[in-house]
């Protein structure tokens, strides 16, 4: 499994032009689910997400969680994060998990980091989307669950 996590000012997903999910403060999460994911890999990413320390605090220092600022995820979900272009121009997605797997997965870890409290807001499985956000910072961080990078 992989994420792309943006700390945000605010964030929010459209699909056919109505908001499907919207959050302020908080972590814009892009995820992509391979053939081979398991459950533990999305246990992995949640917590690793839910906990991860790149909120300033009173010194300026990233030092806080999205759970010590008191804020929210968007969770959106991207197969092209498994887009290989090492053979070419034009993306293979063969390492992307098939379409109902993907699903069942990022459905359990939506589900992961509401059980850890967070408050998440998605966009539609496999929806053509609109994503929005506020990058703040910026800061941008990238997680694999097979620790890939």
């Amino acid at each position: 499994m992989r994420a792309v996590v943006q700390r945000v000012s605010r964030a929010s997903v459209r699909v056919g032009g109505e908001i499907t999910g919207s959050i302020e403060t908080g972590l814009l999460v892009l995820l992509g689910v391979a053939h081979d994911d398991q459950e533990s890999d999305a246990d992995y990413l949640a917590e690793k997400i839910v906990g991860l320390r790149i909120f300033e605090d009173s010194e300026g220092k990233m030092n806080r969680s999205v759970i010590d600022i008191g804020g929210a995820i968007l969770a959106v979900s991207q197969f092209t994060l498994f887009g290989d272009v090492r053979r070419g121009k034009r993306p293979s997605f063969d390492a992307a998990a098939r379409l109902e797997r993907a699903k069942e997965l990022y459905d359990y870890f939506v589900g992961r980091i509401r059980a850890l409290r967070v408050r998440c807001e998605t966009g539609v499985f496999q929806a053509m989307m609109e994503v929005e956000l506020v990058n703040s910072g910026p800061v941008t961080i990238l997680i694999d669950s097979s620790k890939a990078f």
